[in-house]
């Protein structure tokens, strides 16, 4: 009797792996915030560990020269999402809360090729590409257009960071737990009377001030924008990442049965940096320290699901981050005070902002058991080849005119080609541009200034032409482009070349 049930069940097993293993992967993008290349453990990080992070690349296929579409996170996230360069469209730059959507319905987007192959898409966490249009943004009411309109079954966002008003969710473009009689008034010119600032009511303020982020005064923190209503839904900042983890959680085991785009864009480590009281003084590093581990812990939790699930097998998980890393970024959080040996760009020049490594080559782990090898790749790539990566995995093809810049690297993921990418396109924040080809990195002149007014970061523009070898100067400290002047004329070219879409 025994005998048959145990063989009844290794049947039933058996059939279940062998459906997994021809049914199309799961696929769960973690979208880091600010997280730089030197951040975690598994990266060479010593002052702080990501034991749930280290699992993923132990188990998946850490890369060391993956790149995000720029310096930001606005450009960034346009390019992952539609594998078209930011700087390509107007107003791409950092959204404001109230930005218009940016990503239009017209638009082919990612989820617009999940739904093609008949999966079921989610966004959760930090949005920040804009939602409804200029003429018409409704916060107490149906947001349109909203992401149901950009191919997501279901989202449940941010408007766009914690920095910024409105501090609310948005659940399939509803705000979650308005109050009608409570309506929520958003500005970014001008503030509401009565209501507090942190230039005004400092003495209100738990989070105190470095520079910037005096406007509305919200859960004892002052935010960009101003804002006035909604008390009842405000959420709290201490719990962002129990929410927006818990939200992912939840669309995974919803939709378990059936193949699943999942896009968590956590929030941390974006400022304002306020861990969970079960994270504050897991580090040395004080609040940025914690909420690095409070990042691992949310990667833990969608780990931990996919196995609950018995989905491990068959899902790709990536996770990445919208560019480098930056250390003051508006608040006095001890970030500098307590950041002692801890480097987070690595070896790399910059962080967040800058044209230099540091600004947008980025941490990424592509875990796939089926089909992608664990190990280290240090083959040449970038966010925006996500697209057509996904296209050629899943047999798809795309409207002509779609993802303009995206390239499938399915054969640098799963180990045929250690190169990757010819050229590669990067933009910091005033819209200059490099490229990068090989071990080689051309950035463009410029006049535009070379630091971002109060982080200290290098932007690493110039009047002159750069060019640095990133095999021997990975710090990018000597400028060779006068010792190479053929290397230079020939990136130049193709730089532009690219511009005009060729």
């Amino acid at each position: 009797m025994y005998h048959k049930i145990f063989t009844l069940l290794f049947f039933l097993s058996s059939l279940t792996l062998l459906a997994q293993k021809n049914s199309p992967p799961n696929v769960v993008i973690i979208y880091a915030d600010d997280l730089g290349i030197g951040d975690l453990s598994c990266y060479g990080a010593l002052a702080v560990q990501t034991p749930n992070i280290d699992r993923l690349a132990g188990q998946g296929l850490r890369l060391t020269n993956a790149h995000c579409g720029a310096a930001t996170c606005t450009p960034s996230r346009y390019a992952l999402l539609t594998g078209e360069y930011s700087w390509r469209r107007k107003n791409t730059d950092i959204a404001a809360g109230n930005a218009p959507m940016i990503i239009t319905p017209e638009i082919y987007t990612m989820p617009d090729l999940f739904k093609q192959a008949s999966y079921k898409t989610g966004a959760i966490g930090k949005w920040h590409l804009g939602l409804g249009t200029e003429q018409s943004q409704n916060w107490n009411g149906l947001m349109s257009p909203n992401l149901a309109d950009i191919g997501f079954d279901y989202s449940y966002i941010m408007a766009a960071t914690g920095d910024r008003v409105p501090c609310v969710y948005l659940e399939n473009g509803r705000v979650v737990n308005l109050d009608p009689t409570d309506p929520i008034q958003v500005s970014y010119t001008t503030p509401f009377e009565g209501e507090p600032t942190g230039a005004k009511n400092p003495e209100m303020l738990k989070l105190k001030l470095h520079h910037g982020h005096d406007q509305a005064l919200i859960n004892g923190i002052s935010r960009i924008g101003f804002m006035k209503g909604g008390k009842s839904a405000l959420w709290v900042d201490e719990t962002i990442a129990d929410t927006l983890t818990h939200k992912a959680v939840s669309f995974i085991e919803k939709n378990k049965e059936t193949p699943f785009f999942l896009y968590f864009a956590t929030h941390d480590i974006h400022v304002p940096r306020t861990p969970n009281q079960r994270f504050v003084g897991k580090t040395d590093m004080g609040a940025r320290g914690d909420v690095i581990m409070q990042l691992d812990w949310s990667v833990g939790e969608i780990l931990n699901t996919l196995d609950r699930m018995n989905l491990t097998d068959n899902t790709i998980v990536i996770l990445s981050s919208d560019n480098g890393a930056v250390i003051n970024d508006g608040y006095a959080d001890e970030s500098v005070e307590r950041l002692g040996n801890h480097t987070p760009s690595g070896v790399y020049r910059g962080g967040k902002y800058s044209i230099f490594e540091g600004g947008a080559r980025v941490p990424t782990i592509i875990k796939y058991p089926q089909k992608i090898k664990a190990g280290q790749s240090d083959a040449l790539m970038s966010q925006v080849d996500l697209m057509r990566s996904f296209a050629h995995l899943l047999g798809q093809s795309m409207p002509n005119g779609a993802a303009p810049d995206s390239e499938s690297q399915w054969a640098a993921w799963s180990g045929k080609d250690t190169k990757g990418k010819k050229y590669l396109l990067k933009v910091n924040i005033t819209k200059d541009l490099c490229i990068i080809s090989g071990d080689w990195k051309y950035i463009e002149p410029s006049k535009n200034t070379a630091y971002f007014a109060n982080t200290n970061t290098e932007i690493g523009n110039n009047i002159q032409p750069q060019l640095y070898n990133l095999k021997t100067d990975k710090g990018e400290k000597t400028n060779v482009a006068s010792q190479y002047p053929n290397i230079v004329k020939k990136l130049q070219k193709k730089l532009q070349k690219i511009k005009l879409n060729n």
